[in-house]
């Protein structure tokens, strides 16, 4: 009869993989119930935490210039401040001349809304149709929705007085950020190479929005100038700011603006503009753009996509144009540095997760 072993080791029980992908999904539910009760705090932390992001390349050329810390801290909050308020401004100006134009054309909208009805009834839709076509157009209508921006703007402007407030202590922070191999030596720098490489991707993916936007909106301002369309720059700050929405955006940014062209000038000026804008910005907000895009910050196009659906649905309409740094941030803490899910990060549209790195062995 065989003795056992006292010496050899223990087995460690191990966790079945079906086991551990559900309690991966439990703790995914959990994380994202509370971001989405918090949103509130969540979303105007996540504003700051990019806005940062964006501004901190300033920070490195003052400081290897002998500038103190403290004033490149102090260049990083101001550039901040201005971004935060150049889009409220473009908002502002917006928002309150659409509701100035819901006023002036108040008749003409009225009427286009009854000839779509009896155009609906000539064809035998139902009532609950015309009724329902009716109430677009409807001047009541459109001023609760106006309302109702000017009570998101005011939200969005509480929510402003954090991101001012957080911008000052990240930008703070970020500077101590930087000292952290200083301070813990090389062991720490796959990990800081990880969150570097995450910050410049958001960048490039700003710096391209930001860049193509600013294209749209001259050449829609332009065409709707040219058409006629009243406050065609109304209109080119929204396809400029809708440019953030990924995917989306375009339709966003059309609706307005094709609703007022059928109010004043009937279905030719409405057939010109929706050419116009399918022209223009299909061809460089769907088919160029995400190339660019896509290259910027490696996620697949489908995953961009969903990730403005999933983001707004957690945390808002903010999520939306926070989408892809979003989306970024979970890969960075879930998905990088991790070896075993180099064929995740490959799905999600990053080419280099293929590519074996120094030392570790290949797929």
């Amino acid at each position: 009869m065989k003795r056992r072993d006292d010496s050899a080791p223990t087995p460690v029980p191990t966790i079945p993989p079906m086991l551990r992908v559900l309690l991966g999904l439990a703790a995914a539910v959990v994380a994202l119930a509370g971001l989405y009760f918090g949103r509130e705090l969540v979303g105007p932390l996540a504003l700051a935490a990019v806005i940062v992001i964006i501004c901190e390349p300033i920070r490195g050329p003052l400081v290897r210039r002998g500038w103190p810390r403290w004033a490149g801290t102090t260049a990083v909050i101001v550039l901040g401040y201005l971004i935060l308020l150049v889009m409220a401004a473009l908002l502002w100006f917006a928002g309150t001349q659409f509701a100035r134009l819901v006023g002036d054309y108040a008749d003409e909208l009225r009427s286009t809304a009854a000839g779509l009805v009896e155009w609906l009834q000539s064809l035998g839709l139902a009532d609950q149709a015309a009724d329902a076509t009716a109430s677009v157009f409807d001047p009541s209508t459109l001023v609760s929705i106006a309302a109702d921006l000017g009570g998101t703007v005011l939200s969005v402007f509480t929510a402003l007085f954090f991101v001012f407030a957080y911008v000052i202590f990240m930008a703070a922070d970020a500077a101590r950020y930087g000292r952290a191999e200083q301070a813990f030596g090389r062991g720490i720098r796959p990990t800081v190479a990880r969150f570097r490489s995450f910050n410049s991707g958001v960048r490039r993916y700003y710096v391209v929005n930001a860049s193509f936007g600013a294209i749209v909106a001259v050449i829609d301002g332009l065409a709707l100038l040219w058409l006629g369309v009243p406050a065609p720059a109304v209109w080119a700050i929204l396809a400029f700011v809708t440019n953030f929405v990924p995917n989306i955006g375009f339709v966003l940014g059309l609706i307005p603006p094709a609703l007022l062209a059928l109010v004043v000038g009937g279905w030719p000026m409405l057939l010109a503009v929706v050419a116009i804008y399918c022209v223009v910005n299909v061809t460089l907000q769907v088919l160029v753009q995400p190339k660019f895009v896509s290259d910027a910050v490696n996620l697949s196009l489908t995953l961009s996509f969903f990730s403005v659906i999933f983001w707004t649905f957690i945390i808002g309409p903010l999520g939306a144009i926070l989408s892809i740094p979003l989306t970024l941030l979970v890969r960075a803490l879930i998905l990088d540095g991790d070896e075993g899910t180099r064929w995740l990060r490959w799905l999600s549209g990053d080419p280099d997760a293929a590519k074996p790195r120094a030392g570790s062995p290949g797929p």
